[in-house]
């Protein structure tokens, strides 16, 4: 299992996932909402949408503006099912368990800690 650096540096290299960024508006949004608040956000949005074992919408259900999480979601590939599966062998068609949420969410809020840096 990877560490959360690990993981980071390992998408540093992807063209694509490296190039999600937080604006100054998303900045000013994790100020305003503090990251307690953005983790409660983080942990709502996997749970709702990455956790369930089957999701109709699998590859389309994040956006890729609108939150803070939601770059992060792209950046982390944590943001579809096949994702997952791909960077990191979570299997398809099952449900995430909580300790799988948190590590997504640890990893999503690492990547937020270092784009407000």
């Amino acid at each position: 299992m990877q560490t959360i650096d690990e993981a980071l540096e390992k998408l540093g290299k992807s063209k694509f996932r490296s190039g999600f960024r937080l604006n100054e508006k998303d900045r000013e949004y994790v100020r305003q909402k503090g990251m307690d608040t953005v983790r409660s956000h983080a942990a709502d949005f996997v749970r709702r949408r990455l956790a369930p074992g089957y999701i109709p919408n699998d590859g389309r259900q994040t956006p890729m503006r609108g939150h803070p999480v939601f770059k992060a979601q792209h950046a982390c590939a944590c943001c579809c099912r096949g994702c997952l599966n791909k960077w990191y062998r979570v299997p398809e068609g099952v449900e995430l368990s909580e300790t799988q949420q948190q590590k997504i969410v640890n990893l999503l809020m690492a990547w937020i800690e270092r784009q407000m840096g």
